[in-house]
């Protein structure tokens, strides 16, 4: 790996593991918390969240243990959008040693891009902060079992990211909604994204970022913040679509995760942790920029975008 130069605009650090995990963070965001029922600081919940006041789970030997309902929002990801391949902000800058110069992104729209679309890489990172911190136990509630920083996924080594036709055939469901009516229900989305309360129906719309369909990077032109808003909403589709990634919300999700083959979005919210941070709330998968981040973007070829992904998080805390 070889570390970017202090003045390399195209790799920015994004100062993730600084002072920046408690001034940057929207420490607010993890509320409400909701306890044997009871709903602590605010109601701001899914609508498909858990009811239970108390539960029962079996530990390997099929015996029962009882325990309270407990429910919140955790931040469990840290997602990159990058222009330049191979760059990590959140890892200080670096240079990856994977993928190649060919894979260079773009905001498009102009003459000399590299084409007429916007594109960004990703990289997916396990950031369960609160067990970082040491403010929650990490065997209890901790449904995909991560208790450090761990790189998980990268775009560069994703044929399909890099292929709008490759990702169509490897996700052929996406030609049921290439149609005006499927199409035009993405507004019925975006209308209640920016209200606060995506469609988890309409799982193929990322309400006013554009649509989830094709799992791939080239997309129209935009905000940088919306290019990189919807590069973040795709690579979460896709990662369910193929089994990796998991819902955590709801009674039957208390005593283990399913996977979920489709984004349920209502059980996420997002917030720009660089270059700009939110700290005083999230934002919903699809709600408008101009609501909470048009501004958040530095001029400048080559820009970084780091956002913290927060899930709603279901379990049942047993007592022994």
């Amino acid at each position: 790996m070889g570390r970017a130069h202090a003045t390399d605009t195209r790799c920015p650090d994004a100062e993730v593991l600084s002072a920046k995990l408690i001034t940057d963070v929207c420490w607010a965001c993890l509320f409400p918390v909701k306890i044997a029922g009871l709903e602590l600081f605010g109601s701001d919940k899914p609508d498909r969240a858990s009811d239970a006041w108390f539960c029962t789970c079996d530990d390997h030997l099929g015996v029962p243990h009882f325990g309270m309902a407990v429910g919140m929002w955790e931040p469990a990801r840290i997602i990159e959008a990058v222009h330049s391949p191979r760059c990590s902000p959140t890892l200080g800058g670096i240079r990856l040693p994977i993928g190649s110069r060919r894979l260079l992104g773009t905001a498009g729209g102009r003459s000399d891009d590299a084409g007429d679309g916007a594109f960004f890489n990703y990289h997916w990172f396990a950031f369960p902060l609160l067990i970082i911190l040491e403010l929650i136990w990490e065997d209890r509630c901790n449904a995909d079992g991560y208790v450090d920083i761990d790189l998980m996924y990268l775009s560069e080594l994703d044929p399909t990211w890099n292929n709008s036709e490759l990702a169509f055939f490897t996700n052929p469901e996406a030609a049921a909604f290439a149609n005006p009516v499927a199409q035009a229900a993405c507004l019925t989305d975006g209308v209640a994204a920016t209200a606060g309360n995506p469609i988890d129906e309409l799982f193929w719309c990322a309400g006013t970022w554009g649509f989830l369909y094709p799992f791939a990077g080239k997309q129209a032109d935009g905000s940088r913040v919306r290019e990189s808003s919807l590069t973040v909403a795709r690579s979460l589709a896709a990662l369910h679509r193929r089994g990796l990634a998991r819902r955590t919300m709801g009674n039957d999700a208390m005593c283990s995760a399913p996977i979920d083959l489709f984004i349920p979005k209502s059980q996420y919210k997002i917030t720009q942790f660089y270059p700009l941070p939110e700290t005083q709330r999230a934002h919903v998968i699809g709600e408008s920029p101009f609501r909470w981040g048009q501004w958040r973007s530095i001029a400048g070829t080559g820009e970084s975008h780091v956002y913290m992904l927060w899930r709603w998080n279901d379990c049942c805390a047993t007592l022994f």
